[in-house]
């Protein structure tokens, strides 16, 4: 990526910052675009509330255009999980269903489930992550014709696994169950297209890969989710004339908008407008290429008599890599001491994982490399 990239996020010029799986730094676009709206609301008050509502639609329209998927098929929530809570509660489970996922996921990707697990008697069938490596078909066997949903996420917190999303969605169809799928950590950093993949639901948020502000979620259902899937909730922005306070006989949109409930968010909308415009002025298959480079590259020269690579580098790898210190550090210790020379990486479990993007290059590789104990 050229320097002008680099320059539009300070956290890049200030650390060897690879941390982007846990917080993405925001690009001082989307601060500016932040302050600007608050600022806005503080001197004008209400005089642009309907600019605030366009400004929502836009943004829809955005994410709608990275996931190649109608605008209307996406609805803003607060975070990953209220999107995973909201297709639990909203499908109609019986005692004998069951629910496929992984035993590595993220615990947004799973509370969800043992809920479901708890209240229906709905049984949970996690398919383990070995060495890295998720075996696409070990998770297809364990779908039969009791399997109402599966759940995985896009790639993997831990150890960047990718998951064979194609494969498992063809098998989730041929037993008519429901395929959803945690994007967090791939959306903004590898195309997407939730229709052409067969992905009937996804939910994310804002603040990884996209760069934008904390606390913005993205819901995703197809039309084929919503007839199994139903809103529990109903607020006053969800019907089609939202402004007509007295008419309470309106219909909901029959699309996921019907799963927001009112206002919220503006100014972290706001950022993420910023932020999703900065990402496309890019393009999504450019930053997805870059990602792999500085990936393999550090495959390449992590000092192996030190660190061993978990992380599958097959054809599914992903932007994310983790590897286990074998020179008697902790994982915490490693981290620790890569943060003394200004370098931000995880600690999860026992691995050290990298996370770079767009803004990162070579040197910061190199720069982690030489660094590391």
């Amino acid at each position: 990526m050229n320097r002008e990239i680099r320059a539009a996020f300070p956290a890049a010029l200030r650390w060897t910052y690879l941390n982007t799986a846990a917080v993405g730094p925001l690009p001082t676009v989307a601060v500016e675009a932040v302050a600007e709206q608050l600022s806005d609301v503080a001197t004008r008050g209400s005089a642009n509330i309907l600019s605030w509502i366009d400004r929502r639609e836009r943004v829809r329209g955005l994410v709608g255009e990275m996931l190649c998927a109608d605008p209307g098929d996406i609805a803003f929530t607060r975070n990953t999980t209220d999107g995973f809570c909201a297709l639990a509660a909203g499908m109609n489970w019986n005692a004998g269903d069951n629910i496929v996922s992984i035993a590595s996921e993220f615990p947004a990707n799973y509370y969800p489930w043992r809920t479901v697990q708890e209240d229906h008697g709905v049984e949970l069938r996690l398919c383990p992550e070995r060495e890295g490596h998720i075996d696409a078909e070990e998770l297809c066997a364990m779908i039969d014709e009791r399997t109402r949903l599966v759940t995985v996420s896009a790639i993997q917190y831990e150890t960047g696994a990718r998951a064979d999303l194609e494969r498992i969605a063809e098998r989730a169809r041929r037993h008519d169950a429901l395929l959803a799928v945690d994007i967090i950590q791939a959306f903004g950093a590898t195309p997407l297209d939730v229709e052409g993949m067969k992905i009937d639901a996804a939910a994310g948020a804002s603040y990884k890969w996209l760069c934008a502000p904390e606390g913005v979620g993205i819901f995703y259902l197809s039309e084929r989710a919503r007839e199994r899937v139903k809103p529990l909730s109903r607020g006053w922005s969800c019907v089609k004339d939202r402004w007509d306070f007295a008419d309470r006989g309106q219909m909901s949109f029959d699309d996921t908008r019907s799963w927001e409930t009112g206002m919220g968010g503006t100014a972290l909308l706001c950022g993420l407008e910023a932020s999703l415009r900065l990402l496309l002025s890019v393009g999504i298959e450019k930053i997805a290429s870059h990602l792999r480079e500085l990936s393999d590259f550090l495959c390449e020269i992590v000092p192996r008599g030190r660190y061993e690579i978990v992380s599958d580098r097959g054809d599914q790898r992903s932007q994310i890599v983790s590897f286990l210190p074998i020179n008697g550090l902790s994982s915490k210790e490693v981290t620790k001491r890569l943060a003394h020379e200004r370098i931000t990486v995880s600690a999860r479990g026992p691995l050290v994982r990298i996370a770079p993007h767009l803004f990162n290059n070579y040197d910061d590789i190199e720069c982690l490399a030489a660094c590391l104990p």
